[in-house]
């Protein structure tokens, strides 16, 4: 056996510690880019998640910034920001609009009853076209829009308090001072 290929195995090692390395050290995969900062909130239109109510569309979202929650009852980590939302709005007076996003209706007005409801309104998106309008990869995600309804912040995944404090906070913080009083 020549010498030469008892290197052959460790070579291959190091190489896959070297994939390993360079695969665990990516970007946040909760910052996945997004082609629609900066540009407005997809048009749409859209049932609301509670019977009766009007149909509602893009223009429903201006005025103010708004954080727009694309969440489903089949998404655990839903379930988990859920309190956060709920915080939000009661502490920090934040508009929440719900996309409800390849979810029953009946399961989602039922979730919203039981946990209680942090959004200012909710829309049903039972087959994904408008997530798909989003570039949603699943649930949750979440979109930051100033007061024209264009997207000025993206989190793909849960928000939660550090989220919200270093990352949401501070973005909304300059888009009301842009608002002026």
């Amino acid at each position: 056996m020549n010498r030469a290929s008892l290197f052959v195995p460790f070579a291959v090692f190091l190489l896959i510690l070297l994939f390993g390395y360079l695969g665990f050290s990516l970007n946040d995969p909760h910052k996945l880019p997004s082609a629609l900062l900066d540009k407005p909130f997809p048009t749409f239109e859209a049932e609301p998640l509670r019977p009766g109510g009007k149909t509602l569309r893009r223009e429903d979202l201006l005025g103010a910034p708004v954080l727009v929650n694309v969440w489903a009852t089949w998404c655990p980590t839903c379930r988990a920001e859920h309190d956060e939302l709920k915080r939000l709005r009661a502490d920090e007076g934040l508009k929440i609009v719900g996309i409800n996003y390849k979810d029953e209706p009946s399961k989602a007005r039922r979730w919203l009853a039981e946990l209680g409801d942090p959004y200012d309104f909710n829309i049903q998106d039972p087959d994904g076209r408008i997530g798909v309008e989003l570039g949603v990869y699943g649930a949750p995600e979440s979109f930051l829009l100033d007061a024209n309804g264009v997207i000025r912040y993206k989190r793909v995944g849960d928000v939660n308090p550090r989220i919200w404090r270093d990352e949401i906070q501070p973005i909304l913080t300059l888009l009301q001072q842009e608002a002026g009083p």
